[in-house]
């Protein structure tokens, strides 16, 4: 994986003018790398962009892509505060609130044909996103306009990453036990056939030791798969003993698995064998709706609760369509591992038995969702538009 600076403004003249740079600051939430990574890839394998991908921490790629994040039409950036003469593209999207340097806005000022100017933001179900996406607003220092750009779940936003073939995929690994097989060897991971199988990506949460004492009293076998992060350290905590990637521990009718840190394509592979994934932030909830299996989002929280409204915002348009007492349980459950708060084992059982159910609905909820164009294909058909 290469992060360099640009060159020097006089080999910069002989490229082509690119056709997108993406700045994302990452320093401060390594998930936003995973966004940024997984749309930067779509721009260029299905839309034949060229994509400078900007980070003020591109060694954050090493978490995600651990075996290198080359990638045909990307180019990974060191963004520093003083970057280098280099004609801004086509397309210039500023992701998640970062600012872009006052020097490139004022090289994309005084380009001939200015670029298209997107703010790309946090995904939201909340319903004054589908008002606001596509506004427009004036850069005062420089009259350029600049575009807020919305992911959600409604065709009236730009739609979630979503690659083309991504549901093939997913089908035809589930049909082979050849593919799966080779997954598991790349990871470490020995699935045990007849198991009710569970992951576990989130942040801190008391919930985490209910769940374990639940899963141990179960007379069903499950295995618990818990990549590093802030969920292990938890875990390791209620466990009282360190847990590391690789650990395999035997807790009752539970075995608790910690993973590595793992390639963003292996941990799809892992939303895709589990019957119920608990995830977190962006990246690996809209991945986990994908998987079309049950989920438990632990959105990211914010001081007094204000990430609450949020999250029941999602719940009104996910839980529609279910029956009321499976839906109440379902929000009961998100509350309680978001809201802090720990979850009765009873709640948990109940939560487990409505699992044929929610599974369904999973599946329907995944082709609902994907009947609205991806993000990235929003993007380029947003940028094609005249102003």
């Amino acid at each position: 994986m290469s992060h360099p600076l640009c060159e020097d403004s006089s080999l910069m003249q002989h490229r082509p003018r690119p056709d997108c740079d993406l700045f994302c600051r990452v320093v401060d939430n390594f998930g936003d790398a995973g966004v940024c990574w997984r749309l930067a890839r779509a721009l260029a394998r299905e839309h034949g962009w060229t994509v400078r991908l900007w980070m003020d921490a591109p060694q954050a790629l090493a978490r995600i892509k651990p075996q290198g994040a080359d990638e045909p039409g990307v180019e990974v950036r060191h963004w520093t505060d003083e970057l280098p003469d280099c004609e801004p593209a086509h397309c210039v999207i500023e992701a998640f609130a970062c600012h872009l340097p006052p020097t490139f806005v004022a090289a994309m000022a005084a380009l001939a044909v200015p670029p298209r100017w997107i703010n790309l933001e946090y995904l939201t179900a909340e319903e004054w996103a589908d008002g606001c996406h596509g506004l427009a607003s004036q850069d005062p220092a420089t009259g350029l306009t600049k575009h807020f750009f919305f992911p959600g779940f409604s065709a009236r936003t730009g739609g979630l990453l979503r690659e083309r073939d991504l549901f093939a995929r997913r089908d035809v690994w589930r049909a082979d036990v050849a593919l799966q097989q080779a997954t598991w060897a790349r990871v470490g991971m020995r699935p045990q056939r007849g198991a009710l199988q569970v992951s576990l990506f989130s942040y801190e949460s008391p919930a985490i030791s209910t769940l374990v004492d639940a899963l141990t009293a179960r007379a069903q076998p499950t295995q618990l798969w818990v990549p590093e992060g802030r969920a292990l350290i938890a875990l390791a905590g209620v466990l009282a003993r360190p847990l590391v990637g690789g650990d395999d521990i035997r807790h009752g009718a539970l075995r608790i698995c910690a993973l590595p840190f793992m390639d963003q394509d292996d941990y799809d592979a892992l939303l895709w064998l589990c019957d119920l994934n608990i995830v977190r932030g962006e990246d690996s909830f809209v991945r986990a709706q994908w998987a079309a299996r049950p989920l438990l989002w632990h959105i990211y929280p914010q001081d007094d609760g204000a990430h609450l409204p949020k999250l029941d915002a999602f719940l009104d348009r996910y839980s529609a369509g279910l029956d009321p007492a499976p839906a109440a349980r379902l929000r009961a459950l998100h509350h309680g591992w978001s809201g802090g708060a720990a979850i009765a084992s009873a709640d948990w059982l109940a939560a487990l038995a409505d699992l044929p159910l929610l599974t369904a609905h999973a599946q329907d909820w995944a082709t609902r969702l994907a009947a609205t164009d991806d993000l990235a294909t929003q993007l380029v058909l947003f940028n094609q538009t005249p102003i």
